[in-house]
């Protein structure tokens, strides 16, 4: 275990390393050790591919099933060159990576997805500019530095309520409120403590549904089928494939992803969650520029997981088409629902994800269930 050293980066240019590795003699470096970090180096084990996790917290999920494991903060200098010595390419499970640890490491090992959907994704001003300078439509938004701008954009969008974001760092709810007239905007306004903010508009919208893609550097994509998110406390609570929806809708669903995938030089997976409004319109939510939530169930419907195919992807290998097999519903084991997991072994067809994580807490997610169906 190497300690942590909060050293500042230096950064210079450096060319991109290939692998002329043989599939048996690769090793992954994954930055991040939570379950989706578990579930890649599981599914790299199955590839005959060593994984190394790189975390800044101890007894991790992904920890458990790696090869090995180096704590140590993401920007201590002298830890991520050990990380770098002992893999062949890195990638990494969840967006909130300092982007000045990419910029180092690509001086020493490729690094996939690319630093491009990475800036992107971690701020919400810039995925949104984004998405719109390539055609994928999103709801109005604004940026917002103080509450006249949002007073004012309101006004201009004939509106009397959005919703406030914070530009970076917000997940499963977290960093945002929604602002009404009723509301106090002085004391909803503090609540972000001067984080920069983001303002968008509350979408009259039917459902969710998320497009999961995998790319690799052939440029070969392929794609799995959308999924039908449901939420609880802001958490996505269960997802059900296939989505029962229009046909050309989650047809334009999967273009608008593998659109997305190519503009980015994708190398990897990246999933495009996405608004269907009353009317069948598509607006673009988030990107995320892993794996995700919403793709669990492809562990055990699909002959080839996301996980898989991210692996394969990274570590220059051809993806395969999912080939699922089955319609399921995923649900998240969020909190005390991991207590429920006694009733879901005695059920047929239902496949058991447990974290493995040590504490429970309101809002964590523990684990996971897919339930097959004929």
């Amino acid at each position: 275990m190497i300690s942590a050293q909060n050293k500042q980066l230096t950064l210079h240019k450096h060319p991109q390393i290939d692998i002329t590795s043989s599939m048996n003699k690769i090793t992954l470096g994954i930055l991040g050790g939570g379950q989706l970090g578990r579930m890649s180096a599981l599914a790299a084990a199955n590839l005959g591919i060593s994984v190394v996790i790189f975390t800044s917290e101890k007894n991790s999920p992904a920890s458990l099933v790696a090869a090995k494991t180096i704590i140590a903060d993401y920007t201590d200098e002298r830890a991520l060159k050990e990380f770098s010595k002992i893999v062949d390419v890195i990638s990494y499970e969840f967006e909130n990576i300092p982007i000045e640890t990419i910029h180092f490491l690509q001086k020493l090992k490729p690094v996939y997805p690319n630093e491009k959907l990475l800036e992107v994704s971690q701020d919400r001003r810039s995925e949104k500019n984004f998405l719109g300078s390539i055609k994928i439509p999103t709801g109005r938004y604004a940026p917002v530095d103080k509450p006249q701008d949002m007073l004012d954009t309101l006004e201009k969008w004939n509106a009397d309520s959005c919703i406030l974001k914070t530009t970076r760092f917000g997940y499963d709810g977290k960093g945002q409120a929604r602002y009404t007239s009723d509301s106090n905007i002085d004391t909803l306004w503090t609540q972000f403590n001067g984080a920069p903010l983001i303002m968008e508009e509350i979408i009259d919208f039917d459902c969710e549904i998320s497009v999961i893609v995998a790319r690799d550097a052939t440029g070969k994509t392929i794609h799995y089928d959308p999924g039908l998110n449901e939420h609880k406390n802001h958490i996505l609570s269960k997802t059900t494939v296939p989505a029962p929806l229009d046909k050309n809708v989650l047809s334009e669903a999967v273009s608008l992803a593998e659109k997305l995938a190519k503009d980015v030089n994708l190398r990897g997976v990246l999933t495009l969650e996405l608004f269907v409004t009353k009317d069948n319109r598509l607006l673009a939510n988030e990107i995320a520029p892993r794996t995700h939530n919403s793709g669990h169930w492809t562990i055990d419907a699909c002959a080839h997981s996301q996980f898989e195919n991210h692996v394969r992807a990274v570590c220059g290998l051809p993806v395969i088409e999912p080939h699922r097999h089955s319609p399921c519903e995923m649900h998240n084991l969020i909190g005390d629902d991991i207590n429920l997991i006694e009733k879901y072994q005695r059920q047929e067809n239902a496949c058991l994800h447990d974290y493995g994580k040590q504490d429970i807490r309101p809002g964590r997610k523990m684990g996971h269930i897919t339930i097959l169906k004929d």
